[in-house]
């Protein structure tokens, strides 16, 4: 039993509750969240596509777009030549696994001394300009957060246009969050010294979108 296992279970004692969720519990929960109407959110006449664009770009982070996951590679070897970055890199397995060719990327989490990490996404949402991702096994939430250079890969697909339809599409797709979601908009920052903008304080200094169409 891990230790979130063991913190909850003391506070469903205190509720007098059960040692486990029992499934009656667990489809109350899904009625209420299924039921529960959603609520008033801004008018958004734009289109996801250029939406997203203008935010990331506004949040700091490099954009740019290729026709297929096959052109990932190149389009990647590109940002890294143009800004004399490492051509060496971490990344998801599933990114790891296309056909590298002037980069040498690992299948693996990020360590201290990695310089450039890559990977997909669980969702990207348009209003904000915001990439979401969930940790497991094989999304390594340390790949996107330790490197100085995170280039994230977006399907065209995978774009929402607001943090409630996020949300929504999360619901239906995944059963059980991990223990981590994380929601990254542009490189790192913080005014918290001085009131003066840090960029890269705790995260990357540069993030590096790829939206893939096909």
């Amino acid at each position: 039993m891990s230790a979130r296992d063991r913190i909850l279970g003391r506070i469903r004692a205190a509720r007098g509750a059960g040692a486990s969720v029992t499934d009656a519990e667990r489809a109350t929960v899904e009625n209420f969240i299924r039921e529960k109407p959603r609520g008033v959110g801004p008018a958004m006449p734009w289109e996801i596509g250029p939406r997203f664009r203008e935010q990331c770009i506004k949040m700091a982070s490099t954009y740019d777009e290729v026709a297929t996951r096959a052109d990932v590679p190149e389009a990647v070897e590109r940002y890294l030549r143009e800004k004399a970055l490492p051509l060496t890199a971490v990344a998801w397995p599933e990114i790891a696994s296309l056909p590298w060719a002037g980069i040498k990327v690992e299948g693996r989490p990020a360590r201290g001394d990695d310089l450039v990490g890559i990977t997909g996404v669980h969702l990207a949402i348009a209003e904000t300009g915001t990439l979401m991702f969930l940790s497991s096994a094989e999304t390594y939430a340390a790949t996107s957060l330790l490197p100085e250079t995170h280039i994230a890969v977006v399907p065209a697909s995978r774009i929402v246009a607001s943090m409630e339809d996020a949300w929504a599409r999360t619901r239906e797709e995944v059963s059980d969050l991990p223990r981590a979601v994380n929601f990254v908009s542009g490189p790192s920052r913080t005014a918290d010294i001085e009131g003066v903008l840090q960029i890269g304080a705790h995260g990357p200094f540069r993030v590096h979108v790829i939206v893939v169409a096909g």
